[in-house]
């Protein structure tokens, strides 16, 4: 019988409730904080890291996953019998895991070259972040347990990523600012005015689209927009952060927008917060 194992990273903030339903293997990213260090969803849960984040005055450092590290996985699933490795992995822009992933790929082959004929390492970039990538990821190994093949759960995934799009609002431009994301005279006058951006993350890239003056008019612009470019028929997710109410007025709002509720709300972890804050919220969805 094919053995297929489906694996992606913390950045996709994939609930543990999933994580272990589907038996979807996590690679978890390390954060230092100056001189002390972190494993994400080990050391810390996303509550305990927006408390690490508002009480830590400096930029703490995300460490990509090596090649070394890739390597030692396809290793151990080759010697446990895997035929067919999926990883999904964080937006290649944002990260050189991805290429990691693909180099230890090639290196695991050059030094295992009669795996080629028993295993396939499928390495899918994720293109985006957060559940826009770890929804695909959810549906995948959802689609594995229902007896789907490991090239059908290929395809789905590289779809989704493919047309996946994030409208997202930071309530504070503190985090965007210190990493340089954002003019830290910029971020000052944004918070001291109360205007808020909308962020777009579309084609690998995040952008700043629109201004919104006052925290009352984010969910209704957030929902204009995303209504805009979502495709009919398709689901929709809803990501969130310190503030669970946000993330529930949203799914509210675009349930009464859409007619169905979304597909499932995300919790945005450590590596999404280190640069958005960890209050934000958003609509994830397929792009028309």
């Amino acid at each position: 019988m094919s053995k297929t194992v489906i694996m992606t990273d913390s950045a996709s903030d994939i609930s543990r409730e999933n994580e272990e339903k589907y038996g979807i293997k996590i690679i978890c990213f390390q954060h230092a904080f100056g001189d002390k260090t972190y494993i994400s969803r080990k050391d810390f849960n996303n509550r305990e890291y927006y408390q690490l984040l508002e009480g830590f005055d400096g930029i703490p450092a995300t460490a990509q996953v090596t090649p070394f590290e890739f390597q030692e996985i396809y290793e151990q699933e080759y010697a446990d019998g895997c035929n067919d490795l999926i990883y999904v992995s964080i937006n290649s822009k944002g990260s050189a895991t991805h290429d990691n992933a693909v180099l230890a790929s090639q290196l695991f082959f050059d030094e295992h070259p009669e795996a080629r004929d028993t295993m396939r390492i499928h390495v899918i970039d994720g293109r985006v972040y957060t559940g826009g990538y770890g929804h695909a990821v959810v549906e995948g190994a959802r689609m594995l347990a229902d007896g789907a093949s490991a090239d059908e759960v290929v395809e789905f995934i590289t779809d989704w990523c493919d047309h996946c799009e994030i409208y997202f609002v930071p309530y504070t431009l503190k985090y965007a600012a210190k990493s340089g994301r954002i003019n830290g005279a910029t971020a000052f006058l944004g918070n001291a005015l109360g205007i808020k951006p909308l962020m777009l993350i579309k084609d690998q890239t995040i952008n700043d689209v629109a201004k919104i003056r006052g925290d009352k008019n984010v969910i209704r612009t957030i929902k204009t927009h995303s209504m805009e470019r979502m495709k009919e028929g398709k689901p929709y997710l809803i990501v969130y952060g310190s503030d669970p109410a946000l993330g529930r007025e949203m799914a509210d709002a675009m349930t009464e927008a859409v007619g169905v509720p979304p597909a499932d709300l995300y919790e945005i972890g450590a590596e999404i917060a280190a640069n958005a804050g960890p209050k934000v919220v958003g609509v994830m969805y397929y792009a028309k």
